[in-house]
Parts: C-alpha cells; structure tokens; sequence
C-alpha cells in the first residue's frame, strides 16, 4: 500500500470531496462510497489513480494501509562489485563508442567522475523541462479520467501540451468546477517557460 503521508485529492463523480495526506483522503473516499456515489483518488504529484478497497470498513481500510507492503519473495543481497556502496554509488554498465571511453579515461578523475558531472550538468540544464514534462503527464493523466468526455477535453489537451494557458482555461471554462480547479493546479508547472 502506498505511504500514508502521500497527498492525495479524492472525488465523487465531479465533486472534490477531500485533499491532503492519503489516511484523511480515504476516510473521506469511504464516506463518499458508502453512500453510493462513485469515488475516484488521484496522487496529487503524478496525477495517478489510487486504488483503495473502499468496500472495507473505515478501522479494516486504516490497518490495510498502515500495514507493512509484504515481500512476494525475498530478493537476495546482490554480491558486491565495483562501486562504493557508503556513497549510494551503484556500477552499472554503460555501451558507448570507443572515441567516447578514450575522451572519458582522459578527463581528471577518470570516466566515472567525468560521467557524473555531465549528468549533474544535464540535470541542471533540463530541470526546468523536466519539471514542465511532470506537470503535463500529471495533468492529462488526471484530465483523462476525469474528463476525457467533457467538452473541450481534446482541445485542453493540445494547449497542455503546447504550453497555451490561455487556450487551456478557454477549454476547461465550461468543465465543473472542481475539476476544471484541479487540473489547472496540476498543469500550473506545464505553462511556465
């Protein structure tokens, strides 16, 4: 079961019903269940579905998720090779062109502190369009379950993904009001350049 701090938003059919940590959000999901309305968790950070046995009574789906996740089988300790296991540094293959090993052994530090660094350089460049690329997948999951048959939904989709905010708020205006607030919260990252 995922972790109980995990923030989540729970809706009945298109009403926002709760948001916050994961224990609050399926106490209120269960409410909502037990009186017959259809109930949908989203993750707040991916826009995923979450799916908890809300047939459960409120104590029975409280034990479900605090329980420990069981191991189906348990994974032997991999043998130690390379790498400096204190550090969390893991040695893993990596397939490049001669020319590329000959300029990697030659740079201070050998190719292991070469590569590192030009991940950290990558990462720093591309942490914006990372952050853009996270909120539009979030975002569209969260639009596809929740309003993949409303009005404007194709068209939302486009302006997501090519970063039209206006376009975008011009689509949704007619969804409910939950749900047009909700993916505009979890797209707020796609239309920042």
């Amino acid at each position: 079961m995922p972790d109980l701090s995990l923030r989540c938003t729970a809706f009945a059919g298109p009403a926002r019903i709760a948001s916050g940590e994961l224990r609050h959000v399926a106490l209120k999901a269960r409410q909502a269940f037990a009186s017959g309305r259809r109930v949908l968790v989203f993750e707040d950070a991916s826009g995923r579905q979450v799916d908890l046995p809300l047939e459960l009574s409120e104590g029975e789906l409280l034990r479900l998720l605090s329980a420990p996740v069981p191991m189906a089988d348990p994974v032997p300790a991999p043998a130690r090779g390379p790498g400096r296991p204190k550090l969390g540094v893991v040695a893993r293959e990596v397939t490049l062109l001669p020319r590329h090993w000959d300029w990697l052994a030659a740079q201070p530090g050998g190719a292991s502190v070469a590569l590192r660094k030009l991940v950290e350089d990558a990462r720093k460049v591309a942490g914006g369009n990372d952050r853009r690329r996270a909120a539009q997948e979030s975002a569209y999951r969260f639009m596809q379950a929740m309003a993949g048959d409303l009005p404007g939904y194709e068209d939302a989709t486009r302006a997501l993904f090519a970063g039209d905010v206006a376009r975008f708020e011009e689509r949704t205006a007619t969804w409910p009001e939950d749900v047009r607030d909700h993916a505009a919260l979890l797209a707020a990252d796609a239309f920042v350049h």
